[in-house]
Formats: C-alpha cells, structure tokens, sequence
C-alpha cells in the first residue's frame, strides 16, 4: 500500500482492525464506513455483498489467515527459486575466483602479534631467503636483545651468508663500539658490511626485497609483515639513501673527523640543539642516555665559549660546523 494509510497486513492499523472485529461480530459493515481504512479491502479481509454493494461482509478469519499464509509461501518460494538461480549463474564466477585466490593467498599486510610470533615470522622468512638482509636496527632495539635472542639472530644470519647471501646494517653511531655489536662482526663469516649514521629510522628488515617487518607500535611487542611490492620498494629506496650517507663500520673503519675541536657527535648534537630540541628529545634521537647528551652539551658549550643555553645556538650559528661536512 501507498501513501499515509501504508503498512503490511502483519502491521493492521488499529483502526482497520477494530473494523473488521466489528464485521466479524456483526456479519457486515457499511462501506462508507471502511473508506478510513481501505487496508481492508486491499487485504481481502472484506468484500462487498452481492445483494447490496454498500455494504461490507468479512472474510472468515481462518479462511484469510489460511490465505495471506500462502500467499507469504509462495513468496518465500519464489524467492528461494530464485536464490537457485544466482546461485547456478555465480557458480562458475566462483570457480575462477577461489583458482585465482589460490594463486595470491599471501596478504600483501600482515599484524604479527607478540614477540614469539614476530621472530618465528621473521625466522622462516630468512630461512627461505638466499639474496639478501637489510637491517635497520636503532640504539635502543639493539640494547634491548637478550643474550639468547643475540646469539639465535647471530646463527640465523650466518645461515643465509652460508647460502650466498649478503646482509647491509645501519646502526646509530652510538653502536660503533658496542661490545655486542663488535662482537656479532668478529664471529660472522661472509658478505656482510654496517655503516653508521647520527640519526637512522625505526627497525626495520627487509629480506630478498620480498618481504619487510616494522614495529606496529612502541614497546615493539606488535610488528607489521609487509608483502606489498609498492612498500617495499620504499623501504629499499630509503635503505639505499641513508646507506650512502652512512659511516663504514664494518669491515673498512673510517673515522670521523673532528672540526676545531668539535666531535662529529657534538655536531649532530648542535644540529639538533639548534632546532630548539630538549636534552631527552636530543638523547633519544642519538641513541644515547640523557646523561651522556648533557655531558657532550658541556663540551661543545666549553669549546665554543658558551655561557648559556641561548648563547651556546648563537655561537653554533657563527662557527659554522654545520656548514662543513665531516
């Protein structure tokens, strides 16, 4: 039914079902009385008389429950009829789809939660590969290994170099003479190099350019398995960048040079100090205590003549260290 009177006939209006009550009871109604509620009608619960078309008689309860009952069979069944027929057209669409599937069940993104999945994922990765490892491994994921987890990464990799493959690490340059760090390149045998930077990205590893793992949140306990060849790519093409600007560490060692007397880590300190960066924000992008970035302050105040923190960006400024490449 249409306009203001509309609903189902599961859903009689109140006023169409005091009618029909009346004309069940009294055997008839007048049809002028049905105009307010022509659901009746329109439901065949009345009818008009024979003898006297202006007046109503109901159809028997029964009789109408019994119709309206297959009327909503016959629908259901309509509609299961046709439920076959989609089915019977979509089921060879199915067939290709679930061949297709077959051939890319890989989730280009996968959450791997927990570290005992995260390094099982990462394990059978490596396990797999044979071309290649680069590594992105910041200050504090390095520090954070347990001599176990040390000395299974260390097998682990030794593997993939026995297979012929290569391993690129960037460290921060907080990690150049770090006994774990020094002693992981004294045992590995094969093609493997590390370089330095002041400041690298968050872990990352991508192994035989197929496949890259990264933190999904901060404790780390969350990491993300990444399939998808456009990331990947990204990841590569940001590893290559920051590899060329990186200190060698391993196997050729170079120093770094100082400038009047300013470190190359008191450096990429001023760089930062200049920025207006606190001691902790400076700290935790070098890799080091907080501690150990207000002592490396001191100096550089003490060599460029500093009296304070405001006076200490100035001189930064007009020494120029920044300008000169080390």
């Amino acid at each position: 039914m249409t306009g203001a009177h509309a609903h189902g006939v599961e859903d009689l209006c109140a006023a169409g079902t005091q009618l029909y009550e009346r004309a069940v009871k009294e055997g008839r109604v007048r049809a002028e009385d049905a105009a307010p509620t022509p659901c009746l009608l329109d439901f065949g619960l009345l009818h008009p008389m024979v003898e006297d078309l202006d007046w109503l008689e109901p159809v028997s309860p029964a009789l109408a429950l019994r119709r309206l009952l297959r009327t909503s069979e016959d629908r259901i069944a309509d509609e299961r009829r046709r439920g076959e027929r989609l089915t019977e057209t979509f089921e060879p669409l199915l067939r290709i789809d679930a061949r297709a599937r077959e051939t890319t069940a890989t989730p280009t993104l996968t959450v791997l939660s927990g570290i005992e999945r995260i390094n099982a994922a990462l394990n059978q990765a490596l396990a797999e590969a044979s071309r290649e490892l680069l590594a992105i491994q910041p200050h504090t994921t390095h520090t954070h290994m347990t001599a176990d987890r040390l000395a299974a990464a260390l097998a682990r990799d030794q593997l993939l170099l026995d297979r012929g493959g290569r391993i690129r690490t960037l460290y921060q340059h907080t990690l150049r003479h770090a006994p774990s760090v020094l002693a992981r390149y004294e045992q590995l045998a094969g093609d493997v190099e590390a370089r330095t930077l002041d400041e690298v990205t968050d872990r990352l590893l991508v192994v035989d350019r197929a496949v890259a793992f990264v933190p999904a949140n901060a404790d780390r306990s969350l990491a993300l398995e990444v399939r998808n060849p456009a990331l990947i790519a990204f990841f590569v093409t940001t590893f290559d960048r920051l590899w060329q600007l990186a200190t060698p560490m391993y196997p050729e060692v170079v120093h770094r040079p100082s400038l009047n007397g300013v470190t190359p880590r008191q450096r990429a300190i001023a760089a930062l100090l200049i920025e207006g960066h606190t001691d902790a924000v400076i700290a935790g992008r070098l890799g080091m205590n907080i501690r150990t970035a207000r002592v490396h302050i001191a100096k550089l105040a003490a060599t460029l003549g500093s009296q304070s923190r405001a006076q200490l960006g100035y001189l930064i400024g007009q020494s120029g260290i920044l300008d000169r490449e080390g």
